[in-house]
């Protein structure tokens, strides 16, 4: 019987291999793009960064060391040069469609980094599985530009697995809605009509603005901004603002919320501070032909009726008055019910004769403003 020589001693002891097996090596070296393993055959495996990762910002000398023991998969027993093609991204991708199956039947919520903006979605990678969320499903609204998530860590479910075609969809969107579905159930268990809340302003139009509460938006319409007169809800708010608020109603699932908190009504006072005889000073709000509004202060406004701006006939206001201007004048009728204030500058007036002042005071009016208001405007219709 021939001896063997050490050679085919060495060759003999060593395991043979075959392509889609899975082995253990330990790393000998390590390089940015490549990793060298003993896998215990006569040639060295050769793990390439495209075989370890799909990720192409990786450096190999960053994920592992000499002396690492990984699990790899065979790819190529030679690739030509006596090399063995080894694959690690592979291994997990089968590992991963394991995890990613489980995860789509058991309805778990799966966390990962966006990897890519595309187009039509966003692309996450599980365990070297991509899966696909389409724009539609990335949030519960509209989204016009999806590169804000960029970079950014994000939660979904699978909502559709199918490994033949390598097809794998994350919905993100049903997440959002559930939770804000039970945010809001949360919410209207604990709010009641009266209480003061705070939350961020998430959109203003011309009516009025809506303010996130934490589960649910309520509406703070421009009639509920101030006691005041407000031009335009954008010139006191934008989106973000923090704010605190009076649920005023609750219906159904509306809210309608109010700046009108009473400690600071204006009208709270009003009876002592524009009493019948006071002389007040104010600015022209507003002219119709019938009179002018003066504000005496923000929610406080009084009707200086045409007849009484002077002791002369004054055909219009806007004759003699501008907005803005800065009048005079005494309190000739004071409503509080109703919350109606008449003012006369002619009666502030030194009369000439007895006989002007008796005319004078029979001249003095009550205004119904609201009537007047609603067939000024019924006109301008």
């Amino acid at each position: 019987m021939s001896e063997l020589t050490f050679e085919q001693m060495l060759e003999e002891s060593l395991k043979t291999i075959h392509a889609g097996e899975v082995v253990e090596g330990t790393v000998i070296d390590v390089k940015p793009d490549e990793i060298i393993l003993n896998i215990g055959y006569k040639s060295d495996g050769i793990l390439t960064k495209n075989e370890y990762t799909n990720d192409s910002t990786v450096d190999l000398t960053a994920v592992a060391k000499v002396g690492d023991t990984m699990e790899v998969k065979i790819l190529k027993v030679n690739d030509g040069e006596g090399q063995v093609l080894l694959t690690y991204k592979r291994l997990a991708a089968d590992r991963g469609n394991k995890r990613i199956e489980e995860a789509y039947n058991n309805k778990e919520v799966l966390k990962a980094t966006v990897a890519q903006v595309l187009d039509g979605g966003l692309s996450v990678i599980v365990d070297e599985v991509r899966i696909f969320i389409p724009a539609s499903l990335v949030s519960d609204t509209y989204e016009k530009d999806l590169n804000k998530y960029a970079g950014q860590e994000i939660e979904f479910v699978i909502s559709e697995y199918n490994p033949k075609r390598r097809r794998y969809i994350g919905d993100r969107r049903q997440l959002i809605s559930a939770k804000k579905a039970e945010l809001q159930k949360e919410l209207f268990a604990r709010i009641h009509e009266g209480d003061i809340v705070e939350g961020t302003v998430k959109n203003v139009t011309d009516f009025g603005a809506f303010i996130d509460l934490g589960g649910a938006d309520g509406l703070l319409h421009i009639s509920e901004m101030s006691w005041g007169r407000v031009e335009h809800p954008k010139k006191v708010f934008k989106v973000g603002d923090t704010v605190k608020v009076l649920i005023k109603e609750i219906n159904g699932s509306k809210i309608a919320l109010s700046l009108k908190f009473d400690d600071a009504n204006p009208w709270k006072d009003a009876a002592n501070k524009y009493a019948v005889g006071s002389m007040v000073t104010g600015k022209v709000a507003r002219m119709t032909d019938f009179g002018a509004f003066i504000e005496l202060e923000p929610g406080v406004d009084a009707l200086l009726h045409v007849s009484q701006i002077s002791k002369e006939h004054v055909e219009k206001p806007t004759d003699v008055l501008s907005v803005g201007e800065e009048v005079t004048a005494k309190v000739v009728d004071f409503n509080e019910e109703e919350k109606k204030i008449s003012l006369s500058i002619k009666a502030t007036m030194e009369p000439d004769t007895v006989k002007e002042q008796e005319e004078s005071d029979a001249d003095v009016v009550s205004v119904d403003i609201d009537a007047v208001i609603a067939a000024d405007e019924a006109v301008e219709e």
